[in-house]
């Protein structure tokens, strides 16, 4: 792995430990030598995961659409910002820049592109780990939910297993060095009746 992508949110949250995790996360990345890919922002928990990288001697990319740069506040002191044309193009770059994904906490935004690329390692269209850095419980109602998916046959459980969890940021960048794809076509097999 050379760089990680994390995917999180342009607010800071409702509680310190938000902003806490985004800071070790950024530091971990940059002791490791592992590149960050993000939004591009400078607000928020984008900007802390971006400054505390910088900071500890890491390399940061951003990338940010054109019509965001201004209310998510392009970043200038990170090693390199690159201002696209839409969204599209924004995780389209990340993903292709990126050796795997990690999302904090955040909101739509994130869970979008959280479950963007899920949905793609879930088809096989890549092998990159996927993750979660699961803050004060962040994502627990979450994962009750898609367990409940995967109870109710939308969703096969191995797929639950794709996406790594942690509370950890150096347990969970270990998990991503580790992981291992298992392929398995996504349908599920529905008896006739």
């Amino acid at each position: 792995m050379n760089r990680l992508c994390v995917f999180c949110g342009s607010n800071p949250g409702d509680t310190p430990a938000f902003t806490e995790a985004a800071r070790q996360l950024g530091r971990e990345l940059a002791r490791r030598q592992l590149g960050l890919v993000y939004g591009g922002g400078r607000v928020g928990l984008m900007g802390q995961v971006a400054d505390a990288t910088m900071a500890a001697g890491g390399e940061v990319i951003g990338v940010i659409p054109k019509s965001l740069e201004d209310r998510e506040v392009g970043h200038r002191n990170i090693t390199d910002l690159r201002v696209v044309g839409s969204m599209h193009e924004r995780k389209a770059m990340m993903a292709d820049l990126a050796d795997g994904f990690i999302a904090l906490p955040g909101g739509i935004g994130t869970f979008e592109e959280l479950f963007e690329v899920w949905t793609w390692a879930q088809l096989g269209s890549h092998a990159k780990p996927v993750g979660l850095l699961d803050v004060d419980g962040f994502y627990q109602p979450l994962l009750g939910f898609l367990h409940h998916v995967a109870q109710r046959g939308f969703m096969k459980p191995q797929h639950l297993d794709i996406l790594l969890v942690d509370t950890d940021p150096a347990r969970l960048i270990e998990r991503f060095a580790a992981y291992r794809p298992k392929v398995e076509h996504k349908w599920i097999e529905i008896e006739e009746r």
